[in-house]
């Protein structure tokens, strides 16, 4: 019988092909494939089936499109949940959006609110302005996407999640940042949070190291990898003890009100 205060959970650290969504599909489902274990999610990083492009017009799929259909077609095989982002069109417009796929084939989506002003993500993609709480296996899920990261308000656990969750393409130069955040909201939070970045260079000769991580409600880091290389993380989270820490602690029935406008 399933345990469902354990998520097991495949964090895939990988290297993208530029702007090549079927080969990337391939590439992915192979390490999917290789997984062995019974797995309840799989985290893939952002723009999986590009890379973090700025040229959506030729890229950019519908909800109705290969890349979708495929996640669900995964996820039903496995029968586990698949998350990661992707380019999507839809009303004119382009979403980096990341697609939560439950093992039924129901899909949840969040767009990501805080676009990447440096790179001039604010002028290609519309900015989403709500945040998503999947409910998976009894669990509390809320997913976000790289920059979101640097806004802890936008993060702040006001809906008691159990687990904080970023994919991302977040690069070399500012690894520490990354990792020094990552950190924080675990904290701050009282979650488990885990983070997926990829590994590479991509066409714009950005290099990504990864440092895809996990840590515990307290800040203790549980799987980490940050050899820069290709790789597939697994790893349990067990609820009972985050609900024993914050009964022990209540650090969150401190946290301050406010509203975001």
């Amino acid at each position: 019988m399933k345990n469902n205060n354990q998520l097991k959970v495949a964090l895939i650290q990988s290297d993208l092909i530029w702007e090549n969504p079927k080969e990337n599909r391939n590439h992915f489902e192979e390490k999917i494939n290789s997984i062995s274990k019974e797995i309840d999610l799989i985290v893939l990083p952002e723009m999986f089936t590009t890379g973090f492009s700025m040229n959506p017009e030729q890229i950019a799929e519908t909800m109705q499109g290969e890349t979708v259909i495929w996640m669900q077609q995964l996820a039903k095989k496995r029968q586990c949940a698949l998350t990661g982002s992707i380019i999507i069109t839809e009303n004119n417009q382009y979403y980096n959006r990341l697609l939560f796929v439950h093992p039924s084939g129901k899909i949840e989506y969040y767009n990501k609110k805080h676009t990447f002003t440096l790179a001039g993500e604010d002028k290609v993609y519309t900015a989403g302005n709500e945040k998503l709480m999947v409910n998976y296996q009894g669990w509390k899920i809320c997913p976000l996407i790289c920059y979101d990261l640097r806004f802890p308000v936008w993060a702040r656990n006001v809906e008691q999640y159990d687990l904080l969750l970023y994919v991302a393409s977040w690069p070399k130069p500012r690894i520490e940042a990354w990792d020094t955040l990552l950190k924080a909201r675990a904290i701050e939070n009282m979650s488990f949070t885990i983070g997926v970045n990829r590994v590479g260079v991509d066409a714009n000769d950005y290099e990504y190291i990864g440092n895809t991580v996990c840590y515990d409600t307290l800040g203790n880091c549980l799987a980490k990898n940050n050899d820069g290389e290709e790789t597939v993380l697994v790893v349990t989270l067990d609820k009972e003890k985050q609900i024993e820490t914050r009964a022990r602690f209540q650090f969150l029935e401190d946290k301050d009100q406010f509203t975001i406008q």
